[in-house]
């Protein structure tokens, strides 16, 4: 074992003790303490799950997860453990990785644009990997960080995504000029970076990404420079509710891998998924704290989530009534809803045109596949305490961490039982599921 995690940093759970077994235990602790504090259900199974699958699917790439997606400490250690590597945005996320004790050369400094304060800190910490898509960049890391290896970021085309990237990354056409630049300012450069967008792999996008991506390497390599390093960026899915699984696109990725840099050519290749690993081993519990009547026709809404954060909300009325929650049935008096945060502030929005049931104070919304960008810091709460993360992990699923360090099991029942399910309860029961729908917002 690596030492990053142990049976101290999460909740030991037998398999078939599911994650909305936990949930009530959580609610009958926190009513009886008439303690009303939103919190987090943080199924570790399922990342390792998620793990597994990802070297399966991608035997040739290396994950490098995405802190900036969820940096809470439960996933940061399991991930350590597990031997993945980190893509740190700035110096704050470089410095929560290192201090649960992973090494420099498993962090990629990974954003295009970064305060020259940020880059000195990243050099004094042996942080060495990073990218550059522009001169200034360039120069910022040759005055600040002699020793860094370098990605240059080129621009993928995924204008046919839902979430096209378009903001960073250098024109195929200025490729050429900045690679001279580097060689002038005496900058190493190793490789090429680029990144499709959150849910935007498009199979001929990511070919013609990586397409460019070899003839920016020949650029490189007829310059003089060694590059063997390849990042295809992240966007991978993080629920199986969209339109291609992960296999799919795994599978689109090797091809064109296969393709342009064939196994044995001496490239390594890194990945930064984010919401593939998290988005669904997270649950959110919070307790409905105010509400109020608001017109019919209210301005802004939609009848649809804000930005997808959540796929279902599950209500969970106060007194615990919770075994067995059900669908309301169709003559059970719903109302279109709209849900506020704990800002309070008009744009503060979370979702609208809910049909859920009247809602009264004390009652509990339960919001799935929370795993993504939704563990923020106190500070951006307004002053609000960060909710608590309840992390918890099947005895098999941790023998499955164990297994992925090399430490063979026990016995031959524990090695049949590593292909068994690795969570604590891979989804909520079927019953618990409202799906949001199109309707003008009623209450607030």
């Amino acid at each position: 074992m690596n030492g990053y995690l142990n049976e101290s940093n999460f909740l030991m759970v037998e398999e078939g003790f599911t994650t909305r077994d936990l949930l009530e235990n959580l609610l009958v602790e926190l009513c009886q303490a008439s303690d009303q504090q939103a919190f987090f259900v943080a199924d570790l199974g399922d990342i390792v799950k998620k793990h597994l699958r990802f070297l399966k699917a991608l035997p040739r790439v290396k994950p490098y997860f995405s802190v900036k997606c969820n940096g809470s400490e439960g996933v940061l250690r399991l991930l350590a453990e597990l031997g993945a590597g980190f893509a740190c945005a700035n110096k704050a996320e470089i410095a929560r990785v290192q201090s649960i004790g992973v090494p420099p050369d498993k962090i990629f400094y990974s954003s295009p644009c970064k305060q020259v304060a940020h880059i000195k800190y990243a050099a004094d910490r042996d942080v060495e990997l990073m990218t550059f898509d522009n001169e200034v960049e360039l120069s910022k890391v040759a005055r600040s960080h002699p020793r860094a290896r370098m990605l240059l970021g080129i621009a993928a085309d995924s204008s046919s995504s839902a979430h096209p990237s378009l903001t960073f990354g250098t024109t195929l056409e200025s490729c050429r000029h900045l690679l001279e630049t580097a060689k002038e300012q005496a900058v190493e450069v190793v490789g090429i970076s680029f990144h499709l967008g959150s849910r935007g792999l498009e199979p001929q996008a990511f070919a013609q990404a990586v397409a460019a991506a070899q003839l920016a390497f020949e650029m490189g390599t007829e310059l003089g420079y060694r590059m063997h390093l390849l990042d295809i960026g992240g966007g991978f899915p993080g629920t199986e509710d969209t339109r291609a699984r992960f296999e799919e696109v795994a599978a689109m990725i090797n091809s064109a891998l296969d393709l342009y840099f064939p196994d044995g050519c001496g490239v390594e290749i890194v990945a930064r998924p984010g919401r593939y690993y998290v988005t669904s081993a997270f649950t959110f519990a919070a307790s409905v704290a105010a509400v109020e009547e608001a017109p019919a026709e209210q301005p802004g809404s939609d009848g649809r989530w804000d930005g997808g954060t959540a796929g279902h909300c599950i209500l969970i009325p106060r007194g615990l009534s919770i075994s067995p929650v059900q669908r309301p049935c169709p003559d059970h008096p719903s109302c279109s809803t709209s849900l506020r945060g704990p800002l309070g502030h008009a744009e503060d929005r979370i979702a609208d045109g809910l049909e859920l049931p009247q809602l009264q104070v004390g009652d509990w919304l339960i919001f799935e596949d929370m795993g993504a960008y939704t563990i923020a810091t106190s500070s951006l709460l307004g002053g609000c305490p960060q909710p608590q993360i309840t992390y918890a992990m099947s005895r098999v699923a941790w023998k499955a961490v164990q297994l992925c360090q090399g430490k063979p099991p026990q016995t031959e029942a524990d090695h049949e039982s590593i292909l068994a399910p690795l969570s604590c309860g891979w989804e909520m029961a079927e019953t618990l599921c409202v799906t949001p729908r199109c309707a003008p917002a009623g209450i607030v």
